[in-house]
């Protein structure tokens, strides 16, 4: 069973079908019921799906709940983005951006510790190349973004020894609805596409003896 957040569109959805047709078991989560099961008419009979919010810790707790079998994967691509000088934003807008990406992370990575860290799990937390160098007019986004890094560095100290691993997955620009959701408006042709992206953050996703893969960083050209 591999569970993926944010499997309504862009990298989740991607992976949900690439897993999918290799005929692993998959549970997707996202926020829209509309285009998760959108997604899930795509896929096979080994596909499931629940809307929830991250963000709430109840519903975290929900989808670990109901999976009709123990995970061997959770990838974490759930997230939104929010653009502009520092200045001119909304500090709604900036609460909501740290609700979807900072708050969510910490409660799927705390549930799953708590229910998975004596397994062989691996969980992957797909942050943005965001998370690794400064952006102009991407102030509060890589604020969030350097806060899960900090948060997955960590916990990786914390499961030291432990046979569930925790891997940091830094994707470049895609061409995605990510973009004009978050409402920056940019010429997208020369990103990666979201599938693209998916085989590679799929095949680099390995271990070996007592090594793993810990950090994957997939630049586009």
């Amino acid at each position: 069973m591999i569970v993926i957040t944010g499997a309504s569109s862009g990298l989740g959805a991607a992976l949900a079908k690439l897993y999918d047709g290799r005929k692993e078991k998959v549970c997707l989560t996202g926020r829209s019921e509309s285009k998760l099961s959108h997604v899930v008419e795509q896929l096979s009979s080994n596909a499931q799906y629940k809307v929830c919010d991250l963000a709430n810790p109840l519903e975290v707790k929900s989808i670990f709940e109901e999976l009709t079998s123990a995970p061997e994967t959770i990838i974490h691509c759930a997230g939104s983005g929010y653009f502009g000088l520092l200045e001119d934003q909304d500090p709604e807008e900036i609460q909501q951006l740290i609700q979807n990406n900072l708050t969510s992370a910490i409660h799927l990575i705390q549930e799953s510790i708590k229910r998975y860290q004596n397994q062989p799990l691996n969980l992957v937390i797909v942050m943005s190349t965001a998370a690794q160098q400064p952006k102009a007019q991407e102030s509060t986004y890589c604020a969030v973004k350097w806060a899960v890094k900090g948060l997955v560095e960590s916990v990786r100290l914390e499961l030291k020894c432990k046979p569930m691993k925790i891997i940091a997955v830094y994707p470049g620009g895609m061409s995605t609805d990510f973009w004009s959701t978050s409402g920056k408006e940019l010429d997208t042709s020369g990103f990666m596409m979201a599938e693209d992206a998916a085989t590679m953050i799929a095949g680099a996703l390995s271990s070996a003896g007592n090594g793993f893969v810990s950090d994957i960083t997939v630049n586009r050209s």
